[in-house]
């Protein structure tokens, strides 16, 4: 079966839309999201506008900051300061990529971790490696979701991850440990990846290698969560493939996400997920499924 990513997070949003509804008219609490957008990286501006789009449709507020390619490392660390400060500011995110002048990781970690709805900080790293409340990364999460939605419990399961990014992998493993699942972590040098694939309940592809998932990979059954966003020319048209055979590895499956329409819509909704829960939190709900 194809799990569809689309139908899901239209599913989410919708019941994101009742919550918020909810929390303004009791709590007099609206989430507020705020992006970044450093340079004019084309990808960076449709992805922008597409968390802008959703965010106000739920019944967030909603603000995009543009600056411009030269803006200063310093300049950037004193628009993010008063956000910070700004109580009606409940997430904060900056876009990536950042122009090569600006160091990442030190505007991420200016960025306090309770308004960090990307979870990228460390304290939120630390948090979700101890299985404490954190704000989780989005792609993972949604991954997750998708997971949880067709398998239901997860327990036990033998799940591999390829590939061990920051923004994905080490994540994703986390989220599988604490559903019980067994888990594996490959990567560039991993010997005989096409074996350890084999051995899997759940596959989650992150590696960034279009196709690099055959089918002679896959055992008959097998989940696959396929993350990779890969443009490609093939047949003088380009086109987006995934970081999995498609074709090869569907025959075999018991579900697996396309590209596009699997993963790729997932991580805008658990960016607004990930606002309502820093909003709650930050007014003292512990739960936005509590919300009263």
């Amino acid at each position: 079966m194809i799990i569809d990513g689309k139908l899901f997070a239209e599913g989410l949003r919708a019941k994101l839309t009742e919550q918020i509804a909810v929390l303004k008219q009791n709590n007099g609490i609206t989430p507020g999201l705020t992006v970044i957008l450093v340079g004019e990286d084309p990808a960076s501006q449709v992805y922008v506008r597409n968390k802008q789009k959703f965010a106000q449709e739920c019944g967030m507020n909603s603000v995009t900051i543009k600056k411009d390619a030269e803006t200063t490392q310093e300049e950037l660390l004193e628009v993010i300061q008063a956000l910070n400060n700004d109580a009606s500011v409940h997430g904060i995110l900056v876009q990536l990529p950042l122009p090569k002048h600006i160091h990442e990781q030190t505007v991420l970690q200016a960025i306090l971790p309770e308004k960090d709805v990307d979870g990228f900080h460390p304290v939120n790293v630390g948090r979700l490696s101890i299985g404490e409340q954190s704000l989780v990364p989005c792609t993972p999460l949604g991954s997750l979701l998708l997971l949880k939605d067709k398998l239901g419990n997860l327990s036990g399961k033998k799940a591999v991850i390829v590939g061990r990014s920051n923004i994905v992998g080490k994540p994703m493993l986390q989220l599988l440990l604490k559903e019980n699942c067994t888990v594996t972590i490959a990567h560039s040098r991993t010997e005989n990846l096409p074996a350890v694939c084999r051995d899997a309940d759940i596959i989650v592809a992150a590696v960034g290698q279009p196709r690099l998932i055959k089918g002679d990979w896959v055992k008959e059954g097998a989940t696959v969560i396929d993350v990779g966003i890969n443009r490609i020319e093939e047949n003088g048209k380009n086109r987006l493939v995934g970081d999995v055979d498609y074709d090869e590895v569907a025959p075999k499956a018991s579900f697996i996400t396309p590209v596009p329409g699997g993963v790729g819509p997932m991580t805008i909704a658990c960016l607004l997920r990930n606002t309502l829960t820093a909003a709650c939190m930050q007014s003292g709900i512990q739960d936005p499924n509590q919300i009263k």
